[in-house]
C-alpha cells in the first residue's frame, strides 16, 4: 500500500489522542504517567514504550496547537520533497533520538524525574532537513515580522527557547529539540550526497 498524506495522519493521531487522554485524565490524573517519557524510569527499564507514546502526547491545548501548526507547514513541505515513506521514517527516528538526547542531558545535568511529552523533537528533525536541503528558503519565525533564511530561523528558535529555559526556568525540552535537529541534519546530508543534482535544484528553487 502506498503511503501518502502522512503529515495529516500524524496531526490527526495527535489530536485524537490528546482528546482521549484529556477525558481519561478527568477520571484518573495519573494516566499520563503511562504515556509521558520519564528518563529515570526509562533508564531502569520501566515504561520503555513511552519513548514512542510521548511523541504523540501534549501538555495542553496551546502546546498541541503550536506543534501541529508547525508540523502542518514544515511536514507537508518536507513530505512532498522526500516522499511519504522517507518522511514517516525520519519523523519517527527524529522523535526517538530526541528522547534519547533528553535522557542523556537529564543524566548529565539533572532532571531525571522530569517527564516530557510533545512532538517538537520530531518536528525539529523535519526542520533540520530543511536547514540542509533549502537553507536559504525565507521563513517567518514566531512574532518577528521579518523574513529570514530557514537555517537562521531554526537556530534562532533553538537559542531563544534555551534562553527562556535558563532565564525564567520555562520547562522546554531543549535537549530533545537538539537531538531531533541533529537527526534531521544528518539524514539531509546523506540525501544531499546521494542525490546531488536533485538536491542542488531544490536548494536553488527555494532560495
Amino acid at each position: 500500500m502506498k503511503l501518502k498524506n502522512i503529515t495529516l495522519w500524524i496531526i490527526g493521531i495527535n489530536v485524537v489522542l490528546f482528546l482521549i487522554f484529556f477525558i481519561l485524565s478527568a477520571m484518573n490524573d495519573k494516566i499520563y504517567n503511562y504515556v509521558a517519557f520519564n528518563p529515570e524510569l526509562f533508564l531502569h527499564g520501566a515504561y520503555l514504550w513511552t519513548l514512542i507514546t510521548s511523541m504523540f502526547m501534549h501538555a495542553g491545548v496551546s502546546h498541541l496547537f503550536v506543534n501541529m501548526f508547525s508540523l502542518m507547514f514544515l511536514g507537508s513541505f518536507v513530505e512532498k520533497l522526500i516522499g511519504s515513506k522517507r518522511f514517516l521514517g525520519i519523523y519517527l527516528v527524529s522523535g526517538i533520538v530526541a528522547g534519547l538526547f533528553y535522557v542523556l542531558f537529564a543524566y548529565l545535568f539533572g532532571g531525571m524525574n522530569i517527564s516530557a511529552v510533545g512532538a517538537s523533537g520530531a518536528i525539529f528533525g523535519i526542520a533540520g532537513m530543511l536547514v540542509i536541503l533549502t537553507p536559504k528558503m525565507p521563513v517567518y519565525i514566531m512574532f518577528i515580522p521579518i523574513a529570514m533564511p530557514i537555517w537562521f530561523g531554526v537556530v534562532l528558535m533553538l537559542l531563544l527557547m534555551w534562553i527562556l529555559t535558563i532565564t525564567i526556568n520555562l520547562p522546554i525540552g531543549n535537549a530533545a529539540h537538539l537531538g531531533g535537529l541533529v537527526t534531521g541534519v544528518v539524514y539531509a546530508l546523506y540525501l544531499r550526497k546521494k542525490y546531488k543534482t536533485k538536491a542542488k535544484i531544490i536548494s536553488r528553487f527555494y532560495s
